[in-house]
């Protein structure tokens, strides 16, 4: 059953509208009567008010096994290991994203763009174009403290997102 509702999940969210938009403003509004994991004061730092994880201090940065990251906030599968890699840059990268699972959002600047995920608005980090780290040109800079490593032999058992 909890294998059925895993794939109803990704069925979902490859049929999502909006997967990668470069926007100005956040295409989902929060509702208040929304349930989400509790988190730690650092976690809620970073995924509600934006700020950043300090480099080469979370468990992340350079694990290296087979698995799913997801939103620490609200369960959305993020990234699979496969397109973890090593930037050498003190926060997790990633080359690419689950389909339909992070929203990009242009910094008021201009500078930089922002990754949330896509379910509940969280604050990932940023992402980069044109660094040529991968043949994918991208790099998903993450914080620690906004995602939740999932083992591959334990996805089965994954949380449904909370909506």
């Amino acid at each position: 059953m909890k294998l059925k509702i895993f794939y109803l999940f990704a069925l979902v969210l490859t049929s999502c509208q909006g997967q990668n938009t470069l926007s100005t403003n956040s295409t989902k509004a929060m509702d208040s009567t929304t349930k989400y994991n509790d988190l730690t004061p650092q976690q809620e730092q970073v995924l509600v008010n934006k700020a950043t994880d300090r480099p080469y201090t979370g468990d992340y940065y350079e694990k290296k096994d087979n698995g799913l990251y997801i939103c620490r906030r609200c369960n959305n599968p993020l990234y699979t290991s496969e397109d973890k890699f090593d930037s050498h840059c003190g926060w997790p990268s990633f080359d690419d994203e689950i389909k339909g699972s992070v929203t990009r959002i242009l910094d008021a600047d201009g500078r930089r763009t922002e990754i949330v995920c896509n379910n509940c608005q969280g604050h990932l980090g940023h992402v980069f174009l044109g660094e040529q780290m991968t043949d994918k040109n991208t790099r998903h800079c993450v914080n620690t403290s906004s995602i939740l490593f999932v083992p591959k032999d334990k996805t089965k058992e994954l949380p449904e997102v909370i909506k």
